[in-house]
C-alpha cells in the first residue's frame, strides 16, 4: 500500500499541489485522476485502512458506468454485479432501461464497497499518498494555498499545505464546517433501519422495493449470502439511538413487502436519518467540495453515489490543467456552474420520489396515480425521467453563441479505426473526432499524451472536442484546420 498511517505529527509546510480529504468513491476516483494526469495528491481519511461492507449505495447508473468506462474500470465492475434492464417505481410504474442511447442500457446492481475497491487500487497503483487515521481539524487559505490542520488518531497534531483541497469528506464534512459554509435543508425521513440479513426465500427480483400506506421496504443482494434491507415506518419516529432489533426490521418489511423473506442472522443492524441539503457554493477560493460535502439527499433512485463520482469526473480535469498551468483557475468555476444545477436537480427528482412513494393523502395519492398514467404512456417524458435518474439527461450550459452540441453528452461512438470514444479517453484525454480524411496538423508534438484523435466511421462533417469527462467542449460544421487549431489552444493548451 503506498502511503502512511497515522504519520502526520508536526508542521510539514512542503506544499503539495492538492489535498483530497476522505477516501469514499468520489474523494478515490478524483485523487486517481489527477495521479493519472500526473498531479502528485494526497488523500486524507481519518478512518482506519480498510473497506468495510457497511456502504449504503448499491446501484450504478449509465451515466456513471460510461465515466467509468472511460477509465477502464466498468468491465471489472460489470463482471462483479448483476445488470437491471428495468426500474420500477411505485408498484405499477416500470422505466425500462434497456433502450437507453448508451453501451450500458441497464443498471448494475453492486455494493459500494465494491465500487471502492476497485477506485482504490487505481488509486495506489496512479501513486496517490494516503494518510489514514488522520483527521481534518482546521483550514486557512491564502492567496498561494491552504493550510490544513490535522490531528492522527494516536492525538499528534500538526499542519499541511497544498495547493488546492477538495472535500469529498461526506455530510459531516470537517472541509465545509471549516469554511464556514452553512448546509441548508432539512431531515425528510427520520428513522429509517438498515440490516444485513440472510434470507430463507430469495426474493423474485433483483431488486425488491414497495411501499404500503406507513411502510417502505428495499432489499439488494450483498453477493455474499447477505442482503441489505433498508426499511422506514412512517409511524415509528424514533432517535437514531433507539435501539434496534430483528423483529422490528421483519416486521415493517411484510407491511412494505408483503412478507419478509424468512429474514435470520443479522450481522449488523443500525437506524439513520436522511437529509435533503444542498451548499450554496461548491467552490470557495482554493477549496472545493464534492459528493456528500456538498449535497445530499435521500437514497431513492439510487442516485447518491452516482452524482458524487460524476462530480469528481467533472472536477478532476480541470483541477489537473489549473495545477499544472494549462488553464487558470477560472476553469474552476465552471465547476459550480455545472454541477451545482445538477445536484439541486437531483434533490428534487429523489426527494419527488420518496414523497410520492409514501403518498398517504387523497390528492397526494391521486397526484401519484396521474404520474405513474402519463410516464407509461407518454414516451418523452419517460425518457426525460430515465435520463434524469441515470444521468445520461444532463447537459452543461455553453456559452451564448456556442454550436448547438456544446455542453452536450457524447455518447460512446464507434470510430473509423475501430476505437470507441470512451477507450480513447483513457489517460484523462480530451478527444478531436474530425471527417475521415481531414488534417490533424497541430494535435501532435506539446499536445500528445493529452489528445487523441479520430475519425468518424461515417461522412459526418461536424468536428467535436469531446472534454475528458465526455461533454462536448467545442464543436463546428465543417471547420477550417485553423477553427480547429485556436479550438485545440483555447481548451487543451
Amino acid at each position: 500500500m503506498n502511503g502512511t498511517t497515522g504519520t502526520t505529527g508536526s508542521t510539514d509546510l512542503t506544499t503539495r499541489p492538492v489535498i483530497v480529504v476522505g477516501s469514499g468513491p468520489t474523494g478515490l476516483l478524483l485523487a486517481g485522476d489527477l495521479a493519472t494526469a500526473g498531479v502528485p495528491v494526497t488523500l486524507l481519511e481519518k478512518r482506519p485502512h480498510g473497506i468495510g461492507n457497511l456502504s449504503r449505495a448499491f446501484v450504478l447508473h449509465a451515466r456513471t458506468l460510461e465515466q467509468l468506462d472511460g477509465r477502464g474500470l466498468a468491465d471489472p465492475l460489470e463482471a462483479l454485479g448483476h445488470p437491471l434492464d428495468r426500474l420500477r417505481l411505485f408498484g405499477r410504474l416500470t422505466l425500462a432501461l434497456a433502450t437507453l442511447p448508451s453501451r450500458f442500457g441497464h443498471l448494475l446492481v453492486i455494493p459500494q464497497y465494491e465500487v471502492e475497491k476497485v477506485l482504490e487500487r487505481r488509486a495506489v497503483e496512479a501513486g496517490v499518498e494516503f494518510r489514514y487515521e488522520t483527521e481534518v481539524t482546521g483550514l486557512a487559505q491564502d492567496a498561494d494555498g491552504v493550510t490544513v490542520e490535522v490531528r492522527t488518531s494516536a492525538g499528534a497534531t500538526g499542519t499541511l499545505r497544498a495547493g488546492y483541497v477538495v472535500g469529498a469528506d461526506g455530510m459531516r464534512s470537517a472541509v465545509r464546517n471549516a469554511l464556514g459554509l452553512p448546509f441548508p435543508g432539512r431531515s425528510v425521513i427520520r428513522s429509517v433501519v438498515l440490516a444485513d440479513v440472510r434470507l430463507a426465500e430469495e426474493p423474485e427480483t433483483l431488486l425488491t422495493v414497495n411501499a404500503v400506506g406507513d411502510a417502505f421496504a428495499f432489499l439488494a443482494p450483498f453477493g455474499d449470502g447477505y442482503h441489505r434491507v433498508i426499511a422506514w415506518n412512517r409511524a415509528r419516529d424514533v432517535p437514531d439511538t433507539e435501539p434496534l432489533d430483528l423483529d422490528e426490521v421483519r416486521e415493517v418489511t411484510r407491511s412494505a413487502l408483503g412478507r419478509d423473506f424468512g429474514m435470520y442472522d443479522a450481522r449488523w443492524m443500525s437506524r439513520f436519518h436522511s437529509d435533503e441539503r444542498q451548499a450554496p457554493a461548491y467552490r470557495v477560493g482554493r477549496v472545493l467540495l464534492a459528493g456528500d460535502a456538498a449535497h445530499v439527499h435521500t437514497p431513492a433512485g439510487g442516485q447518491g453515489m452516482n452524482t458524487g463520482l460524476q462530480d469528481a469526473a467533472n472536477l478532476s480535469w480541470k483541477l489537473a490543467r489549473v495545477v499544472d498551468g494549462r488553464a487558470t483557475a477560472d476553469l474552476l468555476d465552471t465547476y459550480q456552474a455545472e454541477r451545482h444545477p445538477v445536484g439541486r436537480s437531483v434533490l428534487r427528482s429523489s426527494g419527488g420520489i420518496v414523497r410520492l412513494a409514501m403518498a398517504e393523502r387523497p390528492w397526494t395519492l391521486a397526484l401519484r396515480a396521474a404520474l405513474t398514467t402519463f410516464l407509461n404512456h407518454v414516451g418523452p417524458a419517460r425518457r426525460r425521467a430515465v435520463g434524469r435518474v441515470t444521468g445520461i439527461g444532463y447537459r452543461y450550459p455553453a456559452p451564448r453563441g456556442a454550436h448547438r452540441l456544446t455542453g452536450a453528452r457524447v455518447p460512446d461512438v464507434t470510430f473509423a479505426d475501430g476505437s470507441r470514444l470512451y477507450e480513447a479517453q483513457r489517460g484523462g484525454r480530451f478527444v478531436l473526432v474530425t471527417p475521415p480524411g481531414a488534417h490533424d496538423e497541430g494535435t501532435d508534438g506539446p499536445r500528445e499524451g493529452r489528445l487523441a484523435v479520430r475519425h468518424w466511421a461515417s461522412d459526418r462533417r461536424t468536428a467535436l472536442l469531446v472534454r475528458p469527462d465526455g461533454y462536448v467542449a467545442w464543436a463546428a460544421d465543417d471547420a477550417c484546420p485553423a477553427a480547429i487549431g485556436a479550438a485545440l489552444a483555447a481548451h487543451v493548451g
